[in-house]
């Protein structure tokens, strides 16, 4: 049989793979654990996968461990779904911008932005981006 893959959530920042691992060893063989950890912090995300090696040990896995604390935190553990599949294109970037606050001066060429010296109400909005 193919190894059958859990999601863990409401990991502690604490959890290790190993600790993961040995926390799911209990509901069978457990042939990979993975904190998933963000890049920029090097801290857990707070959540996992377990991947069991059979899936009557996920079944058995899901059923006793969920709701279970782990390293003083209460555990979920569901069915993996598969990964969303990626686009070609990698990262952002800029799709353009908002439109600004409107013409600035009105038909004479005078600027509107603010009124007498005493006014703070402030000018318009930014311009269009992206071009």
């Amino acid at each position: 049989m193919a190894n059958k893959k859990l999601f863990v959530g409401g990991l502690s920042w604490d959890t290790t793979d190993a600790t993961l691992g040995a926390f799911f060893a209990s509901a069978g063989t457990v042939a990979s654990a993975n904190v998933i950890i963000d890049r920029y912090t090097g801290k857990s995300k707070g959540f996992g996968f377990v991947e069991m090696s059979t899936e009557d040990e996920a079944a058995k896995a899901q059923q006793e461990l969920n709701g279970q604390s782990l390293d003083g935190r209460s555990i979920a553990v569901s069915e993996a779904l598969p990964p969303k599949p990626r686009d070609s294109y990698s990262g952002g970037g800029n799709s353009g911008g908002g439109f600004g606050g409107g013409r600035r001066d009105d038909r004479y060429g005078n600027d509107r932005r603010g009124g007498g010296r005493d006014d703070r109400r402030g000018g318009g909005g930014g311009g269009r981006g992206g071009y």
